[in-house]
């Protein structure tokens, strides 16, 4: 049985295709129901999986936030499993254009008047000629990548210390904003954003711009009437209209100002590719700044808390891990002793599985074609937009068993195990695929990763174990320490 019925087949074996269950309901109203649904009556997760239930289907049709009217039509086919999401990131079947936050497109203003990479296709020429750019980057810095990453987050380590010390407490979130804000202008450029024009101010400026962005995807946690008026009166809201780009131009010209001098050796080599500085500075800027920074916000959040509730038995394995790969290196944290942390590898890995920087990816079919799902093959038009919810196929049962919505630290240790990385999706495409001018996987896939494991490396080559309260932020995971004990082992043991 599939999730629609008995399958049918054709004379040749193979499932016939069948139409994609769901409604749209509606116009308009539907889709302020469903926006509503989605924000504060049931919750992500909720809204996707009571729509899976309710039609019998991991493909189905539902509409997506923001809808009405910041989006012109919320209408989509959802791929809401291991097998059918990757539709998403076979770019001879869908286009990429324009669809990097969905059914919406914030203005070009917020970004110097470009469509930086993020928003082309891979067709487009200057797709392939930004993404080089950092590549060649990110190449150009490899060597300064974990000592800025040691420096400051022992400084963070050393703040939650004495946080701890005087309140019992210490807030990891707004630690690590400061500290990734600085560490990315470290790592990138080897230019601090706080010794630049930006001095404190950085920061700020960076959230504000973030801001208006992603606010029609995201809830400040206000009342319902206050985020939603069109349901009380018409005025402006998060989710109803774009907030005008002139409120945060100052904060982006002052942005712009630091990459362009920061970013020196990066805009020369643009240009070597053909890239025009100006566009090239405002890639740079959305890079550090949307995928990276904002990232960083999310990521490392998310594997602290979950490793925070993996407990002290595995905590001790982790340092047990860390500790003795450390010293077989010679005391000394290295790419090569990095490689052999096969527990911590698989904890960052299980980490990103679970709790994605990015849940959401989008495509628009470029011809009709069929999307497979475990137990059905659907037929979609070309010009439909194809949407998936990332935590939805990175936890399908079908894949990852009974605990597939569990974190399992170790879950990829071992050589038939690592075969799973296959449905680890985070970077906009598999584990096990590398990022190239072609596709639209992350150019900083292998950054993200070893960010995640220099984090668990501080973090147990500094402590025994540690415990936190686990809430939620804007953007993800809410951490706050309340305790951390001192190692009594290793380098950093007293």
């Amino acid at each position: 049985m599939s999730q629609n019925g008995t399958d049918m087949e054709n004379g040749e074996g193979s499932m016939i295709p069948r139409e994609v269950p769901g409604s749209y309901g509606l116009p308009y109203l539907s889709a302020i129901r469903d926006r509503l649904d989605f924000y504060y009556n049931q919750g992500e997760d909720k809204y996707f999986e009571s729509r899976v239930e309710k039609y019998g289907s991991t493909v189905v049709r539902i509409n997506v936030p923001p809808g009405p009217f910041m989006a012109p039509d919320p209408r989509v086919v959802a791929v809401l499993d291991a097998k059918s999401f990757p539709v998403l990131f076979d770019v001879t079947k869908v286009e990429k254009k324009d669809l990097f936050t969905g059914t919406y497109m914030p203005s070009t203003s917020l970004t110097g008047g470009y469509r930086v990479c993020s928003y082309l296709d891979p067709s487009e020429p200057t797709h392939a000629k930004v993404k080089q750019m950092l590549f060649s980057l990110l190449s150009s810095r490899k060597d300064a990548f974990i000592p800025a990453f040691r420096t400051h987050f022992s400084s963070l380590f050393a703040a939650v210390e004495s946080q701890l010390a005087l309140s019992g407490k210490s807030d990891f979130n707004a630690l690590n904003d400061a500290t990734s804000f600085e560490f990315i202008g470290d790592a990138y450029f080897g230019v601090l954003p706080s010794t630049s024009e930006l001095g404190t101010t950085g920061l700020a400026k960076a959230a504000k711009w973030l801001l208006w962005q992603l606010h029609p995807l995201v809830t400040l946690g206000f009342p319902k009437i206050l985020e939603e008026p069109l349901l009380h009166c018409l005025f402006l809201t998060l989710h109803t209209f774009h907030l005008p780009p002139f409120l945060v131009s100052r904060d982006y010209k002052a942005l712009y100002k630091y990459f362009l001098a920061a970013a020196t050796n990066a805009l020369d080599n643009a240009e070597s590719l053909g890239l025009n500085r100006e566009e090239a500075c405002h890639n740079v800027l959305f890079a550090t700044v949307f995928n990276s920074y904002a990232g960083l916000k999310v990521l490392l959040p998310g594997i602290l808390a979950r490793v925070a509730g993996a407990g002290e038995k595995f905590h001790q394995r982790l340092a047990t891990e860390i500790r003795a790969t450390v010293a077989d290196a010679g005391g000394k944290v290295t790419m090569a002793a990095l490689e052999k942390m096969e527990l911590t590898k698989s904890a960052v890995w299980e980490a990103l599985r679970l709790d994605p920087p990015v849940k959401y990816q989008y495509g628009r079919a470029k011809t009709d074609l069929n999307i497979e799902s475990h137990d059905a093959v659907f037929a979609v038009k070309k010009g439909e937009m194809l949407f998936g919810y990332q935590p939805c196929a990175t936890k399908d049962p079908r894949v990852f068993g009974a605990t597939a919505a569990e974190f399992v630290g170790d879950r990829f240790v071992g050589e038939e195990e690592s075969k799973l990385l296959q449905y680890v999706y985070w970077s906009n495409g598999r584990e096990t695929e590398s990022p190239d001018v072609g596709n639209k996987q992350c150019p900083g896939k292998n950054l993200v990763v070893l960010v995640g494991r220099l984090l668990l490396v501080e973090l147990f080559l500094r402590y025994d174990t540690f415990t936190a309260d686990i809430g939620k932020d804007l953007l993800g995971a809410k951490v706050e320490f309340t305790a951390a004990t001192k190692a009594t082992s290793g380098p950093e043991a007293a």
